[in-house]
């Protein structure tokens, strides 16, 4: 079945990046010219998706207003003359389809995806998560061919170094293909000793609908919060779960230093302010 829906669990307060994110959604937040939930909406259809779905909180309705038409500043805009604007704000408008949710308690990633399942229904769906961007090469089309291929569901992963184990779920697996691997199990923030490999688990995800009975069935773990990994590694030890090994740029805007280098990488290569943002940075290194 062709995947049509992404969920993105965005209810989350945002504690890593207070104060800036108390009143403004971190996903919000800019990276460069546009918040970072707009690049994710946009990778998302980049790859074919035709419906967002957002998990929300009750503080966080600005999200599903960025994607809403806001008459009175078109308006101005369309009278300013200032077409390319107004163009803008029609194009972001337009993406997808947008829904939303709530999650009324905060009881971890698994509980607010399975916020979504009505909206989902009987069928897979793609899970991006709100503190990354993957700005040159999304890996979504190879998420989505090896479900496509295996019908199972299909995690990211990506190889870390050895000091950086322990801040990652870690996949244990077996290669079946070049850049695909069966998982077999998962193992949440292990040792470097006890980790079974070096792929960490990123923030895409391709999950098939019996995702929210076993989902329903979890009892909560760490933080007494029910996790998406505990549900997954139960397909994993059915053998339902697949992973490919992605390779390209990913950036991770959930920290206060993440969301500044993100903005530097993503803003040198801008058509507009790449050149003098480079001449600054190379005027400061030079003090």
């Amino acid at each position: 079945m062709h995947i049509r829906k992404a969920v993105l669990p965005v209810a989350g307060l945002g504690t890593r990046v207070l104060p800036a994110s108390k009143v403004v959604p971190k996903e919000l937040l800019p990276v460069v010219d546009k918040p970072t939930l707009q690049y994710i909406v946009e990778e998302a259809v980049a790859a074919g998706i035709e419906e967002i779905i957002f998990v929300t909180s009750r503080h966080k309705h600005s999200l599903e207003d960025h994607f809403d038409s806001f008459p009175e500043l078109e308006h101005l805009l369309e009278h300013k003359g200032k077409h390319k604007e107004l163009h803008e704000l029609h194009r972001i408008q337009g993406l997808a389809k947008y829904a939303s949710v709530r999650q009324d308690v905060p009881r971890g990633l698994g509980h607010a995806i399975h916020c979504a399942k009505k909206l989902v229904g009987n069928e897979p769906f793609v899970v991006m998560l709100g503190d990354e961007i993957y700005p040159t090469e999304s890996c979504l089309p190879q998420l989505m061919a090896t479900y496509e291929k295996y019908q199972t569901s299909v995690l990211t992963l990506f190889k870390v170094p050895r000091e950086q184990i322990s801040s990652y779920g870690i996949a244990s697996v077996k290669n079946v293909e070049d850049g695909i691997f069966q998982v077999h199990d998962l193992v949440e923030k292990p040792s470097a000793l006890e980790a079974p490999s070096d792929l960490a688990v990123a923030g895409r995800y391709v999950m098939t609908p019996d995702i929210f009975t076993i989902l329903e069935k979890t009892a909560p773990g760490r933080g007494g919060e029910i996790q998406v990994t505990d549900a997954l590694q139960v397909q994993a030890h059915q053998g339902r779960c697949h992973g490919i090994q992605f390779e390209g740029e990913r950036y991770d805007t959930g920290s206060p230093l993440g969301l500044l280098t993100t903005s530097i990488a993503i803003g040198l290569k801008h058509p507009e302010i790449g050149a003098p943002l480079r001449a600054y940075l190379q005027q400061l290194l030079e003090v």
